[in-house]
């Protein structure tokens, strides 16, 4: 069965992921409108694809020639698409660039469950060949999971002027959403017990460049002695500094285990130490990890079975992070906050 698809906010990504993807997948997908709040970028992305321009989300969600809408890009729209699709019955394919808040998420989870429609958010970390191999090796040869390190480092936005750019959100909230994600899913549950710890700049007092988050996976039954990952990100080194950032990065994760450790670089380099001595897999014949999700929400929208696990998830993981950054916030920071989303958004439904 061939879905037929409308795309909202293709975005700076379309021309390097997903046009291509959607070319390879021709069998499975084809795309019949598009819409941009940019009305003549609309029109040059779907001229690429043969597909119409849409002059409104709702009118595409509207179409009855349209079975699925992918939302891929973060813009002022907020969630309002997700909603309209709920109401005219499409499925929804979330984006991972695309990021909402706890008050969204909840407005969101309330009309996918009414409609009755499939939903898949965008999560590259767990569909990744590497991320994939080492769940197998965990069950067979690594043994259960004991301490999890994820870093991730990021440039600092600059102005022309040379200071920094205070945006709406903290800068490494929605990094470490999706690093909190891929913890949880390979170890298999959500943390017990969270803590955190915060660093902000004396230039940009509003907003965290740097902030660690340290989960404890121990089972419900035991305190204590369960899997632990230490989780952070940072955008602490200047756009400008490009050999900075590129220098020695440490892997994406490193995870000790029972019977051995291993290292991986995503999305499909994965070298793991056992008694046995070293061993390196390199899986780049493996699918691509946007063929693998849109494969994923193809069978998610095909099976005619609700699929929310994406959303339950993703919505658990945001609540963590938002609570743990709640917790090294002022009054001052949550107003500003409350201000960038309203103003980035447009008026919260559900706040």
């Amino acid at each position: 069965m061939k879905l037929r698809l409308g795309i909202i906010g293709a975005g700076d990504a379309w021309e390097s992921r997903y046009l291509r993807v959607l070319r390879v997948l021709a069998d499975r997908f084809q795309v019949q409108a598009m819409y941009e709040p940019v009305a003549e970028r609309a029109k040059l992305s779907a001229e690429e694809i043969g597909a119409d321009a849409q002059v409104g989300f709702r009118a595409m969600c509207r179409r009855s020639d349209i079975d699925a809408v992918l939302i891929l890009s973060n813009s002022w729209l907020g969630h309002f698409p997700i909603l309209a699709a709920c109401e005219y019955g499409k499925a929804v394919y979330l984006g991972s660039r695309v990021h909402l808040t706890l008050p969204q998420f909840e407005v969101v989870r309330q009309a996918i469950a009414s409609a009755g429609a499939a939903f898949m958010a965008e999560l590259p970390h767990r569909y990744a060949s590497a991320t994939l191999r080492l769940k197998e090796l965990l069950a067979t040869r690594l043994g259960e999971p004991q301490l999890i390190f994820c870093h991730r480092r990021l440039s600092r936005f600059l102005k022309r002027n040379g200071s920094p750019i205070t945006p709406p959100q903290p800068i490494v909230k929605f990094d470490l959403v999706e690093l909190v994600d891929w913890c949880r899913f390979v170890v298999g549950r959500y943390p017990a017990a969270v803590k955190s710890v915060v660093h902000v700049r004396d230039d940009a007092p509003l907003h965290a460049d740097y902030m660690m988050m340290s989960l404890d996976f121990s089972p419900p039954s035991q305190s204590g002695g369960g899997p632990i990952a230490q989780v952070s990100c940072g955008r602490y080194i200047p756009e400008s500094w490009t050999e900075a950032i590129a220098y020695r990065p440490p892997p994406d994760m490193q995870i000790s285990c029972r019977q051995g450790i291993a290292f991986l670089d995503l999305p499909a380099t994965l070298v793991w130490f056992d008694e046995a001595g070293r061993h390196q897999e390199l899986l780049e014949h493996e699918r691509p990890v946007d063929e693998r999700m849109l494969l994923q929400f193809h069978r998610a929208v095909t099976s005619l079975v609700q699929r929310i696990d994406d959303l339950d998830a993703l919505y658990q993981v945001l609540k963590i992070v938002q609570e743990a950054v709640d917790c090294h916030c002022t009054a001052e920071q949550r107003a500003a906050q409350i201000l960038g989303n309203t103003s980035q958004n447009g008026p919260l439904s559900g706040t």
